[in-house]
This record gives structure tokens, C-alpha cells and sequence, in this order.
């Protein structure tokens, strides 16, 4: 138990200076801003991070006092069993505390953790385990709201300088996979939030998968050929949307050619992976494209035989950009699926507070695999299931094909 006390001790600290190395750049207004209600500021996710371990591990132990116990209204985010909280829509006015206040909590939150980790139970450690894995999800979340907020400012600012865009991709292939029961979910040893299991038998008809992701060339040709324009190529509630939203391009994308990044306005490459789509996107231009989504079963198991550490994930603080270089299925984007986010059979969620982590969203959200450019290299596995509503792109998310039969290799 040293040793697994140890590393997990080790990994806290490495989690907790990646949050902060990426904040960095931020002025307290850059941190304090909000641009939409689906968006949190920099400062409200280095806040809630925080709360996060403060209200979970150490409000147990009778030794440990809270930095501000007004905090916790403030940044609870959906835990109805921690108590009330501060609307999501409004945490963009919470022009108090200071960023320097949230460090200086984050860093009184870090050293009594440090110091009780030793002696903390199996119960309490995975709750640790637990926190260090809800902060990297948090640490793409912060990316992502940042350049949701930086695109909606007139100067298109830069966060980070830009990075290389790696040379065209492969020539697309078809991988083909012979179905069968197989079992998904995950099992065994390892860190898993509580939606990846149980493990659990599917039928799979033989299918394919394309070996490369859908570039801002195919997309820019989807359009070209009509297709925000076809109803016939939407689901009912995508139109909808589209109609209503005046939807006629992934979001910012400019008539120009050029798109917002983190590194500031940019030249979009024709051979990177078109990101920033809903759902609805995703679906119309597999239609048009005469194939489909794969089902989130479909892509599990193919990931089965991949590496989740490779392909264009976030190294530290460097830069982020999707760039078509990841030679499998995980890196650049998220990849939307045909799949509703639904629980697995057996699943039940835990006791307490944090059972609200997933089981409450099981509702109107569509399962994506795989990893972005934002996600912290190491969180990625075949099983993770990160979900969105449908009509929502301000996540790096963008596709893979797929359609029946096995075909050639």
C-alpha cells in the first residue's frame, strides 16, 4: 500500500501543477469571464477542483478546517447531496474571490491532502483516485472554455502560441472487423469512472471502420454539395436545430478559410480533422457521405487493439492543435457515435454524493470515444464514455466513419 500510496500522491501533484501551468497564462479577467451558460470560467474550474477534494476527502477528517466555507455554494457544480450551489449561468459574475484567492485555496487544499493521504483509508484513497481523474477532465474542460471565451472577443486573442500542423494524413483505408460477442466495458485492475462498467456481453454484426478521421476538406466538400441545405440528410431534431440556429458551418469556421484556435485566428489545414461539430453534423455528413456513425460498442472494440496513449493529446502545457497525425483511433478529436448515453446493465451508481457524477446524466446525451488534443495524455482507455448533448460542438468533437460488413483490410 506504500507504494500505491505513493504514486498516487505523486499523480495528485503532477494533476494539480498541470491545472495550474495552464491557467498561467490568464489575467484574473481572462479567468473570471463566461461565455455561455455551457461554459465555466478558468477560475470557476481551478475553484471547483479544489472543492472537489475539500468536500469529498478532507471535510471527513476531523483535523482539517475549510480555507472559506462560503466556497462551497460557489463551486459545487451538480452535487444536490453537497448542498445548495451558485447557478451554472451566472458563474461568470463571481468577479470575487480572486484568481490569487483560488490559488491560494488550491494550495492550502494541496497540503493538508498531502499531509492526510498517508493515513487516509482504502474508501477515502479512491475518492483521491477519483478527484485526480475529475480534475483532467476538467483540465479540457478549461481548455476548450477558454477558447470558447478568446472566439467570442473581437481581438481573437492567442493563449498559446501556434503549433505545427503534422503532414497529411494516410490515405483512408477500411478496417474491417468481423463481429461476434465481445465484451465491453471495463474489467480488472485500473482506474474507471463508474459509467464505464459493468463489463458486459454485446452482439456485434461484422462492420468497418475507417482508418482516418473526417478532414475540413471532406467537410468543406459536404458543404459545397448542399449539405447544411438537404433535409433529407438530418434527423428531424437536427434540422430543427439547424433552422433555428441558422447553422450552415461548423462553428467558427469563417467564409475566408480560416477558423479560431487557441493559438488565435488560423489558417484552417485542409488535411487536419474537422472539429467543433454536433452530433446532428456528424450524422448528416455520414449520410451524405454513404456511411455512418459506429456505434460506441463498435469503436470499444476496435480500440481494444490500440494504444490509448498515442496519437495528439495534451502534453503538459504545450500547445494544442488537431492536426491529423494520430495514426489510430485515439488523439486530435473526440468521435461522435451512433450511441445514447444510457447505463451499461447492472450499473448502479455509488452511494452518496458522487453517484451524481454520471448516473444523473444517463438522459438525451450521445456516448463520443476516443481523445482530443485537450486530453491530458494517460486519461485515455477503449472504455472511457464522455457524452454531450447533441446539438452541442464547443468540445474538440468530430468523426469516424463507419458502414456494414467486413470488406477488405
Amino acid at each position: 500500500m506504500a507504494t500505491d500510496v505513493t504514486d498516487l500522491l505523486a499523480a495528485f501533484h503532477r494533476t494539480r501543477a498541470l491545472t495550474a501551468a495552464l491557467a498561467a497564462p490568464l489575467s484574473d479577467a481572462d479567468a473570471s469571464a463566461q461565455s455561455m451558460p455551457d461554459a465555466s470560467p478558468a477560475k470557476w474550474h481551478l475553484a471547483h477542483t479544489a472543492w472537489f477534494f475539500e468536500a469529498f476527502v478532507l471535510a471527513d477528517l476531523p483535523a482539517y478546517r475549510a480555507f472559506d466555507p462560503r466556497f462551497a455554494f460557489l463551486f459545487n457544480s451538480y452535487y444536490e447531496a453537497a448542498g445548495p450551489r451558485h447557478p451554472r449561468a451566472r458563474r461568470g459574475l463571481l468577479t470575487r474571490p480572486s484568481l490569487a484567492q483560488v490559488l491560494d485555496w488550491r494550495a492550502h487544499v494541496d497540503a493538508a491532502l498531502t499531509a492526510a493521504l498517508p493515513g487516509l483509508d482504502a474508501a477515502a484513497l479512491a475518492l483521491v483516485e477519483l478527484g485526480i481523474n475529475h480534475e483532467q477532465q476538467h483540465q479540457e474542460l478549461l481548455l476548450t472554455d477558454i477558447l470558447d471565451l478568446f472566439a467570442a472577443n473581437p481581438l481573437e486573442p492567442a493563449y498559446l502560441p501556434a503549433a505545427a500542423i503534422a503532414p497529411p494524413a494516410r490515405a483512408r483505408t477500411w478496417i474491417g472487423h468481423d463481429g461476434g460477442i465481445v465484451r465491453i466495458g471495463h474489467a480488472g485492475a485500473g482506474f474507471a469512472f463508474d459509467c464505464e462498467g459493468p463489463a458486459h456481453d454485446v452482439l456485434l454484426r461484422p462492420f468497418q471502420l475507417a482508418s482516418t478521421l473526417v478532414t475540413n476538406a471532406e467537410f468543406q466538400a459536404f458543404m459545397a454539395d448542399g449539405g447544411y441545405a438537404d433535409s433529407r440528410l438530418w434527423l428531424s431534431d437536427g434540422w430543427a436545430w439547424l433552422q433555428r440556429e441558422g447553422i450552415n458551418a461548423p462553428l467558427r469556421w469563417q467564409a475566408d478559410g480560416s477558423c479560431m484556435t487557441l493559438a488565435g485566428r488560423q489558417p484552417r489545414a485542409p488535411h487536419a480533422p474537422v472539429t467543433h461539430i454536433s452530433f446532428y453534423e456528424a450524422d448528416a455528413f455520414a449520410a451524405w457521405a454513404g456511411a455512418r456513425l459506429p456505434t460506441e460498442a463498435e469503436w470499444e472494440q476496435a480500440a481494444r487493439r490500440e494504444d490509448p496513449c498515442a496519437g495528439t493529446q495534451l502534453d503538459g502545457a504545450a500547445p494544442v492543435q488537431p492536426n491529423g497525425g494520430s495514426p489510430g483511433l485515439f488523439g486530435d478529436c473526440w468521435q461522435w457515435t451512433a450511441s445514447a448515453f444510457l447505463p451499461y446493465p447492472g450499473f448502479r451508481p455509488a452511494p452518496g454524493a458522487v453517484g451524481e457524477y454520471n448516473g444523473k446524466f444517463m438522459n438525451g446525451q450521445m456516448v463520443l470515444k476516443g481523445a482530443s488534443c485537450a486530453t491530458p495524455r494517460g486519461s485515455a482507455r477503449a472504455s472511457v464514455r464522455n457524452f454531450f448533448q447533441p446539438q452541442q460542438r464547443w468540445q474538440f468533437s468530430g468523426l469516424r466513419l463507419a458502414r456494414d460488413g467486413f470488406g477488405d483490410n
